[in-house]
């Protein structure tokens, strides 16, 4: 587009990834397109959710340049989410040159990391693992190393906009009440969920007590949207949610507040960022409403459901594109259940590397690298994340003693484990 190529000019480097990103997110259909066409477009247009009309890019580009803040979400294994990421932010860099840059992926603690990464200062191998990366994200770093990159040669700030898990399952046990003002991490009261949110949120709930039923054998039937919706148990589970939406908003809010000139760009996953819930109603509630969301879509789900509210902006992406080549994934080597407390190794495979690790039948597995083990799909997430050649230390309880035993995974997954 004309509009992108004067904006590249005099701009070096930064110009030409913007005209890049620009380019990318142009190609498709025009905005003149027929009304079936709008019905239900294909993929590499944007779309207002609201009308199901095409728009074209650089209109949507520039809307986008022109707020406070801007979020763009994801899922956080599929890699045409994060291509899309990429090109947007080049594009928005070319409108907006003073920009910050947050990601979810990081908890505040690791600011210092994210800091000398961006000036430059760390190798990619010494920044993964400064910011400790499997241990608390984990995902492919491949899927976002893009965006950090560029970043760094920008030299723009980036901002670590998470809190601390294990924040995050405190207020999921106790209550945000319950947990002292001294130790949450600074935050402030979260604003009450709406109540639309609420119950997508009991949607995602039970959709995780099924999941959890089928992974232990069980034929129990989840409970209704109703029970959930007065049930304790939710409630907490609310509160842990807003504590991640207001964490990631306080931080968004506070690198606008600290570079007033800047456009400030939130790296964040889908669910904390959909129609209008989690972190655009918490930064409401912080006096800032300047704004606005962008996701990427598969055309099938614009087409199949109510989508109208979804974002201020949808692009369709190309769902055989999603994923990238599936890996072997580490295998821990044991048959598993519920316990009081834990999780419950009912049995061991032979020459996997929990029987190398001196793993038995009738452990209770109560923690995983550092993190409290509750639930069966607690111990099979964190074992999901380990990365070749990984040391995973495990507490484990047996015969009423204390141990802590440490799994050592393979250089190379899908061999002999």
């Amino acid at each position: 587009p004309r509009a992108a190529a004067r904006a590249a000019a005099g701009r070096g480097l930064a110009g030409a990834l913007a005209l890049a990103g620009a380019l990318l997110v142009s190609s498709g259909a025009s905005a003149g397109a027929s009304s079936a066409e709008r019905a239900c477009p294909g993929p590499g247009q944007w779309v207002d959710p609201a009308s199901g009309e095409l728009r074209e890019p650089d209109a949507v580009l520039e809307a986008l340049a022109g707020h406070d803040v801007v979020l763009l979400g994801e899922s956080h294994s599929n890699a045409e989410d994060h291509r899309w990421q990429a090109a947007v932010l080049a594009a928005l860099h070319g409108r907006r040159p003073a920009m910050a840059v947050g990601f979810e992926m990081f908890p505040r603690r690791l600011q210092g990391v994210l800091d000398r990464w961006a000036a430059g200062e760390l190798t990619e191998a010494g920044f993964l693992e400064q910011s400790q990366w499997q241990r608390v994200w984990g995902f492919d770093p491949g899927l976002y190393l893009p965006l950090f990159h560029f970043v760094r040669q920008q030299r723009l700030p980036m901002v670590a906009l998470n809190v601390e898990r294990a924040l995050v399952a405190r207020v999921g046990d106790e209550g945000w009440a319950a947990v002292p003002e001294a130790e949450r991490e600074g935050l402030t009261d979260p604003a009450p969920a709406s109540e639309a949110y609420r119950r997508s949120l009991a949607e995602v709930y039970r959709e995780k007590h099924r999941r959890r039923a089928a992974a232990e054998s069980r034929s129990q039937e989840p409970p209704t949207l109703e029970e959930i919706l007065e049930s304790e148990d939710f409630q907490r589970f609310v509160e842990a949610q807003l504590t991640w939406d207001r964490g990631m908003a306080e931080a968004l809010a506070e690198a606008k507040r600290s570079r007033p000139e800047a456009l400030v760009v939130g790296i964040v996953g889908r669910g904390h960022a959909e129609r209008g819930h989690g972190i655009p109603h918490q930064l409401a509630a912080l006096g800032l409403t300047e704004v606005a969301v962008a996701l990427p879509l598969a055309p099938e789900a614009l087409c199949d459901g109510e989508q109208s509210d979804l974002a201020d902006a949808v692009f369709l992406v190309d769902p055989t594109m999603q994923r990238p080549p599936e890996a072997p994934r580490p295998r821990l080597g044991v048959m598993i259940g519920p316990g009081d407390g834990g999780v419950v190794v009912s049995e061991v495979i032979a020459g996997s590397v929990a029987e190398a690790a001196g793993l038995a039948a009738g452990d209770l597995i109560v923690e995983a690298a550092g993190f409290a083990v509750a639930l069966v799909e607690d111990l099979i997430e964190i074992v999901r994340r380990q990365a070749p050649g990984t040391w995973l230390p495990l507490g484990v309880e047996r015969d009423g003693e204390s141990l802590e035993i440490v799994a050592r995974f393979p250089q190379r997954f899908g061999e002999d484990e």
